[in-house]
């Protein structure tokens, strides 16, 4: 294999100066960089990249720590979408950038992050993403202060840079569009509450009916979400026999994700219940697994995976470069648009609710 004193031979220079050339820290005649390059091209040359990055302190490689590998991707996580969606939005911002992007993958195992960021230390990383299946708090029990790190689709109380979802105002818009539709009587069956989107989405919904003037009834919100384990199915069942026994049931129900729409749209099949002709259901994270097969198609709020990982991405190379605002505000919210497909449409007049056995109610 040639080396640089190889190159320096055939080209008729010193290493110095074949060093120039690959470096690009010094003036060197165009002559003279020809030849250098025509006997690196004839030797095959390949210049180390390890040394180089020694020299310039920059190794041009970026870490990534997260659990889309070993996670199927059609697999329906808590989260609703998998983090895929993230590491492909973020790896386009490295690649336009020149940068080349280190995967490791935790295997579900949280316990292997503080090995796996010593490995990225080793290899010389100028900066990590940490990406987490959730919108969630953590705490990566490993000194991450002297590197460039970013937190995507999580947060943690050092108040180490990171890029999460406007669930909020997510929940907001959704919620805005259902009200517009001449909705007033809106169940919610939301996620998880130890989750921290539950609470912001909560949030963004009752701003809603309080904009549109609307009493917020507490007995319309129901957490059926234990993460599409066993059981679910019933507390949905469950819930939705509730809202269709009342006097007045609801118009419209807003899902915490697009996997309990799909189960709403099931047991409303079941019970006789035409959507959106007699209900109107409506998702969050527009999982097009689920939002784009449905019939009809399910009218969703989008959660900006693929955004937030390019802005995450874009965030970390400023904060190599130096060039991020050291006050900048964290975390960093970004916000979807709602997608509106047929399972929204206005609430029917003396539209027909049908009971658990199938009959309309008197």
């Amino acid at each position: 294999m040639a080396n640089i004193y190889d190159v320096a031979k055939l080209a008729g220079v010193s290493p110095k100066t074949v060093s120039r050339v690959l470096n690009g820290d010094a003036p060197v005649a165009e002559k003279t960089r020809k030849a250098v390059n025509e006997a690196m091209s004839e030797l095959e040359y390949i210049p180390s990249s390890a040394a180089r990055s020694i020299k310039s302190q920059k190794s041009g490689l970026i870490g990534l720590i997260t659990g889309a590998i070993s996670t199927k991707t059609d697999q329906l996580t808590h989260a609703g979408l998998p983090e895929i969606n993230l590491v492909q939005g973020a790896q386009a911002v490295f690649e336009n950038a020149g940068k080349t992007l280190l995967i490791s993958d935790t295997g579900g195992n949280s316990e292997r992050v503080p090995h796996l960021i010593r490995t990225f230390r080793q290899h010389r990383v100028e900066g990590l993403l940490y990406v987490a299946d959730h919108h969630k708090q953590i705490d990566i029990a490993t000194n991450t202060d002297s590197m460039n790190v970013v937190l995507v689709n999580c947060l943690d109380e050092k108040g180490t840079p990171a890029v999460v979802p406007d669930d909020e105002n997510g929940q907001l818009a959704l919620t805005r569009k259902v009200v517009a539709a001449g909705h007033k009587n809106i169940a919610y069956l939301t996620l998880s509450p130890t989750q921290i989107a539950t609470k912001l989405r909560l949030d963004g919904f009752k701003t809603a009916l309080a904009e549109a003037g609307i009493a917020y009834d507490p007995s319309l919100v129901i957490p059926v979400d234990l993460f599409g384990s066993q059981g679910e199915h019933q507390l949905i069942w469950d819930a939705l026999d509730k809202f269709l026994r009342r006097d007045t049931p609801p118009t419209a129900i807003c899902c915490g994700n697009d996997r309990l729409a799909m189960a709403v749209y099931g047991i409303l099949r079941d019970r006789g219940v035409s959507v959106p002709d007699q209900i109107s259901v409506v998702g969050y994270d527009d999982h097009k697994l689920v939002s784009e097969t449905l019939y009809p198609a399910l009218t969703t709020a989008e959660l900006p995976y693929a955004a937030m990982g390019a802005r995450a991405a874009h965030l970390l190379l400023n904060l190599i470069s130096n060039t991020q605002t050291p006050d900048f505000e964290t975390p960093i919210l970004v916000n979807g648009q709602v997608v509106e497909r047929g399972s929204l449409q206005a609430p029917a007049q003396n539209a027909q609710v049908y009971n658990l056995n199938g009959r309309i109610r008197p």
